[in-house]
């Protein structure tokens, strides 16, 4: 059966996300894992010292500039994460959803380089969050940050990090059952919500973030 663009949204619509094996997989997998990492936005923690990274403005944020090479940087192989599970198929279906306006970027650049990033899709309020990476430190994290900045801006009530790592800890994933995760899905794909913020809205949360994490004082 031919994997299309709208089949994947109908998908995350009932709580699932395609993944494959390897990078050179050619099966592709549909998972509902029984305990779903979410980052609450309203407990969303930044540490103290990536608070003074966003504040030094070492990176040019942008978003939905780069889509496809923000899919490249996360399926390149890199010291610990020899492997991916993003193949020629992933790619092809995020760049199409990305065409129909549901697939969205934050790029971080260096010198005009694109050097860490993150993508994802966004239904109604809900952003579910797919993969990052970074070739330079920190880049990946200032991603987040400028998400989830946008997403409250915007009005967004669910971020679906899939599972939760150690990375994703320290900001405040969480695991949820999936009958939670799915009431609160449901719930978020209701609300309207916004992608497409002022600069300056997402500034004024950038902000916010720093002070009420005592990130920046």
């Amino acid at each position: 059966m031919e994997i299309s663009p709208e089949l994947v949204l109908r998908a995350y619509r009932v709580g699932l996300f395609p993944m494959v094996e390897t990078r050179y997989g050619q099966q592709l997998y549909w998972l509902d894992p029984e305990q779903r990492g979410i980052i609450p936005l309203e407990r969303f923690h930044l540490p103290r010292r990536l608070a003074r990274t966003v504040r030094s403005g070492r990176f040019e944020v942008t978003w939905d500039q780069d889509l496809a090479g923000v899919v490249r940087g996360c399926a390149t192989p890199a010291p610990g994460r020899e492997d991916t599970w993003i193949n020629r198929e992933i790619e092809g279906l995020f760049i199409a959803l990305h065409e129909l306006g549901a697939a969205h970027s934050v790029e971080c650049r260096l010198e005009g380089r694109l050097v860490g990033g993150l993508y994802g899709v966004a239904l109604g309020g809900a952003f579910f969050g797919e993969s990052m990476f970074s070739f330079v430190r920190d880049a990946s994290k200032v991603a987040l940050v400028h998400l989830v900045a946008r997403l409250i801006a915007g009005g967004f009530q669910l971020l679906d990090t899939q599972f939760v790592t150690a990375h994703l800890a320290q900001f405040g994933a969480v695991e949820i059952p999936r009958q939670e995760y799915k009431r609160r899905l449901a719930l978020a794909l209701a609300a309207k919500a916004q992608w497409d913020v002022a600069p300056s809205a997402v500034a004024n949360v950038v902000a916010a973030l720093m002070r009420r994490n005592l990130g920046a004082v």
